[in-house]
């Protein structure tokens, strides 16, 4: 199903594109697609790729950046978020200040952070950390808030101190929608990949897309976009499938 559904948008992209009702510029054939994927991925008429860069290049930094940054921001995320469902003052001190930077957009502080760290990496990584920090911590404070109480309570019968409670039954009990945190966290941290490498972000998908659209080169910023997504659905997958090993009792117990 999922071979047959792309392969209906393929052809009714196509028949847009052929109908004349949009220009190429809005709209580019297949064909046309296909063919910057070819340039973007090759050395053609001297020119190699994109940029100077082939797009397994492009895709390969922005992969590094969003690992980077999103291994930051769920490491400190989840952290804080089993801080904040275990201890109820630390959450009422800093669940507004996450609220706060969950509702800001990545492009909001972006330039922010080019003040104050360059343009090299460093602002490019952090906006990618800040971007999947809150997913992380509020889905692991939800979780461990939700803990069953019963299950704490008869732990502590048996003869369990606190940190053997918070290892054997709250971190096991939130694992499950820590896992679907931390999944959000990388959609949101790919979804500022463009706003991440608008400043020096060639090489770079994000950085390619950017470029590409100032000269209304609408075939690559497309291929642009599907190497982005195509990868993050990949990526998702592979967290699908550790979250099936690592909580193989979700919606068993």
């Amino acid at each position: 199903m999922p071979v047959l559904s792309a392969a209906l948008f393929a052809v009714l992209w196509q028949v847009a594109a052929s109908s004349g009702i949009w220009s190429a510029t809005f709209v580019p054939s297949i064909g046309s697609i296909w063919k910057a994927f070819v340039d973007m991925s090759t050395t053609h008429d001297g020119v190699r790729g994109y940029g100077g860069y082939l797009l397994w290049e492009h895709l390969y930094m922005t992969l590094r950046r969003v690992l980077l940054g999103v291994t930051v921001g769920v490491v400190l995320g989840v952290l804080l978020g089993l801080s904040m469902g275990v201890v109820p003052w630390f959450r009422a001190l800093v669940e507004p200040w996450l609220t706060f930077l969950r509702a800001l957009p990545p492009l909001a502080y972006f330039f922010l952070l080019v003040i104050w760290l360059g343009i090299d990496e460093a602002p490019k990584v952090t906006l990618l950390a800040l971007a999947a920090l809150p997913p992380a911590a509020v889905a692991t404070t939800s979780a461990v808030a939700a803990t069953p109480i019963a299950f704490v309570e008869a732990a502590k019968a048996l003869g369990a101190n606190r940190l053997q409670v918070l290892r054997d039954v709250v971190i096991p009990s939130a694992l499950p929608e820590t896992f679907t945190g931390i999944r959000l966290s990388v959609g949101i941290a790919y979804s500022s990949v463009v706003a991440a490498e608008l400043f020096n972000g060639i090489p770079g998908i994000g950085g390619v897309v950017k470029d590409a659209s100032n000269y209304n080169n609408t075939p690559a910023v497309l291929v642009g976009i599907l190497a982005i997504g195509l990868s993050g659905l990949v990526i998702d997958g592979i967290l699908r499938v550790i979250e099936r090993r690592a909580v193989p009792w979700r919606g068993k117990a």
